[in-house]
């Protein structure tokens, strides 16, 4: 799923080469993708976009005449800006709006379960969008110091992909985070001391940030389908700990996996299976 390091760097990457071009027209191949209906689509026709910004891991278009565009793209979304006669025809299209220069802004989504969605919504309206309202404080640039804001009783690497306690981070950063601040995924929060909190809270601030500076490094229009992420943890079961040289572990979940390094992170312990998470403090 795209986090926000990514959200960030494809909203900018588009934004700077859409802003002040107007929408000839407005498409919605799959029905169910547009998720409101007043005001319609096609009243974002003729409106120039005035630039695209990035709540948690929303995007967000904005078109003069205050009115919105406010993008999820769920796990398998992609936001991609396409030239004149080049935008594929395919299944994947979810969202197409068509530029005064033939350009095109297409949201495409890739799989079969059509999560992907947009709503269009009045400026005054906005902010108490049910997807923005309850949305926690954004995890980069500056998040409010962690030893409150994460003060749950549950594990770490929930509380820091809960959006509603902190926006952006996801099962990806979530594995580099704590893995840079040298915390188990299964400490709870609750239990985290001054000290931790704060370097838990500079790791996220400086693990997010080299990725967006790498993505805007290597990343240029047309974006990738697939983003060269620079995760050094996740996914990376096997492969040495980038700090300590030992073989990184996981934890398997039903429908995704957890990774850490024992030696940084668990003081030495293997985590079996999830049933024995309560031992890794």
């Amino acid at each position: 799923m795209p986090e926000l390091p990514e959200i960030e760097v494809v909203g900018r990457l588009i934004s700077e080469a859409t802003t002040s071009w107007r929408v000839r027209s407005s498409r919605v191949p799959a029905a169910n993708t547009l998720k409101s209906f007043d005001p319609p689509l096609d009243s974002l026709n003729g409106r120039a976009i005035q630039g695209i910004t990035r709540r948690g891991k929303h995007l967000l278009i904005a078109f003069e005449g205050d009115l919105y565009a406010l993008l999820h793209l769920m796990s398998a979304g992609r936001l991609q800006i396409y030239p004149k006669r080049a935008a594929p025809r395919d299944r994947t299209s979810r969202l197409l709006l068509e530029l005064e220069d033939g350009r095109e802004l297409r949201l495409r989504e890739f799989g079969t379960r059509q999560l992907a969605w947009v709503r269009i919504l009045h400026g005054r309206y906005l902010e108490r969008d049910e997807a923005l309202a309850t949305l926690g404080p954004e995890a980069w640039p500056d998040p409010p110091p962690f030893g409150e804001l994460l003060n749950h009783p549950r594990w770490l690497n929930s509380v820091l992909r809960d959006q509603s306690v902190i926006a952006g981070i996801g099962r990806s950063w979530a594995d580099e985070i704590l893995h840079a601040a040298r915390l188990s995924p299964f400490k709870r929060g609750k239990d985290l001391t001054e000290v931790q909190a704060a370097e838990l809270r500079e790791a996220t601030v400086a693990i997010l940030g080299r990725a967006i500076d790498h993505y805007l490094q290597v990343l240029s229009i047309p974006i990738p389908d697939k983003l060269p992420m620079p995760l050094q943890v996740h996914r990376r079961l096997g492969s040495p700990c980038p700090r300590c040289a030992e073989a990184l572990h996981a934890v398997h979940f039903e429908d995704y996996e957890m990774c850490y390094c024992p030696q940084c992170q668990t003081g030495g312990k293997i985590l079996k299976d999830r049933r024995l998470s309560r031992l890794l403090k």
